[in-house]
């Protein structure tokens, strides 16, 4: 009796079992399908709703002075603004992705990196024969414009940045090329400021906040079916291409900003030797007043970091803020101004360098 039970028992259980392993495959089967339908729905190319290029605006100069840089500050300010509209699948797209193209990638001087991270919003969005066109124009545009903006420039003195480095209307300058090197040291000639200084880093954040909004104007149009491509290239473009169409790439890019004259060997500057050691000169003039000059030299790439200090070791300016440099000689100037903007009085400070592991420091006189 107690076997024909447990056989009883036996059957019942396992049709249970049965039962539950087949209701399971069931829910797998149906999660499966959620999740292939889900994948389906955001599959490339990403939707795209019409945004505000000013909301764009201000987040991407904001999004830069996080210290992500300015490839992150573009490509976050748009993307940012679409989790608050479309929502998914942008609400958990890590936007970090783009952290490298700062300093024309990691320092390198190359692809200006708010035009790169544009870039990659753009391609996100739109199949490749749209994306090549929307973003043709936007470099276009880009070695075209004076930046800061006007319009950018009117949201520093008006204050409606939400990050308030710096509230002044900002110098233009047109670059001409899309080069992150080329488009920082044309600025910095022409409005005597320099790489390490306030007023050169708001301008690349103003500048990241001008492209963003660029592109979102450009993507407005194009999903409103209203896109018209206006950028025409300079003629000087063109007699280049008289001998470089014939090649794989023809060019796009004006060349003689960095090649006075592209036929002459002396047109292109010969590259001085790497220095093999670091060092910090002693800076000139010394002693000094209003401005002096500090160089230093790496031998190779690193993050450097560049203070003063008075007398007392109170800190007084940041002149570079943990900013990437190729290996090479550099210079930075300080104009007696501390981080406030305030000018300081005269006697004896120390510069600071770090650069890796490499920490040296150096006194220097300010007169009356």
């Amino acid at each position: 009796m107690q076997k024909e039970l447990n056989r009883k028992n036996f059957f019942k259980e396992s049709a249970k079992y049965a039962a539950g392993i087949s209701a399971g495959l069931v829910g797998i089967d149906v999660l499966g399908q959620q999740k292939a339908q889900a994948q389906a729905a955001f599959s490339w190319p990403y939707p795209y709703e019409t945004l505000d290029p000013e909301a764009v605006r201000i987040l991407g100069h904001d999004s830069l002075w996080s210290g992500k840089g300015c490839s992150y500050g573009a490509f976050h300010g748009i993307v940012e603004t679409l989790r608050n509209i479309v929502g998914e699948p942008y609400k958990n797209f890590p936007t970090e992705i783009m952290i490298y193209g700062h300093g024309g990638t990691v320092g390198w001087g190359t692809l200006c990196g708010a035009l790169n991270g544009a870039a990659a919003l753009i391609s996100l969005v739109c199949e490749k024969e749209a994306s090549d066109q929307i973003i043709h124009e936007l470099v276009g545009w880009y070695t075209q414009t004076s930046f800061p903006t006007d319009k950018s420039n009117e949201y520093g003195v008006q204050k409606k940045y939400n990050v308030k480095k710096y509230t002044e209307a900002l110098p233009q300058n047109t670059s001409g090329s899309p080069l992150c090197h080329v488009s920082v040291t044309e600025w910095c000639h022409a409005t005597q400021h320099n790489v390490g200084d306030l007023e050169r880093k708001e301008r690349c954040a103003r500048l990241t906040g001008d492209v963003a909004a660029k592109a979102v104007e450009l993507l407005n149009d194009y999903f409103n079916e209203q896109f018209t491509p206006k950028y025409t290239p300079p003629a000087s473009i063109s007699e280049c291409n008289t001998c470089h169409s014939s090649t794989a790439m023809a060019l796009k890019m004006e060349c003689r900003g960095c090649h006075a004259d592209a036929h002459t060997q002396a047109a292109v500057q010969q590259p001085e030797p790497i220095p093999s050691h670091y060092k910090l000169n002693q800076n000139y003039p010394n002693p000094f007043n209003p401005k002096t000059t500090i160089t230093f030299s790496l031998p190779k790439n690193e993050t450097v970091t560049i203070s003063i200090y008075d007398l007392n070791g109170h800190h007084v300016k940041r002149l570079v803020d943990n900013e990437s440099y190729p290996a090479g000689k550099h210079a930075v100037q300080w104009n007696r101004l501390d981080d406030f903007g305030e000018q300081v009085s005269s006697g004896m400070y120390y510069y600071r360098i770090k650069a890796g592991n490499f920490v040296q420091a150096k006194s220097m006189l300010m007169v009356k």
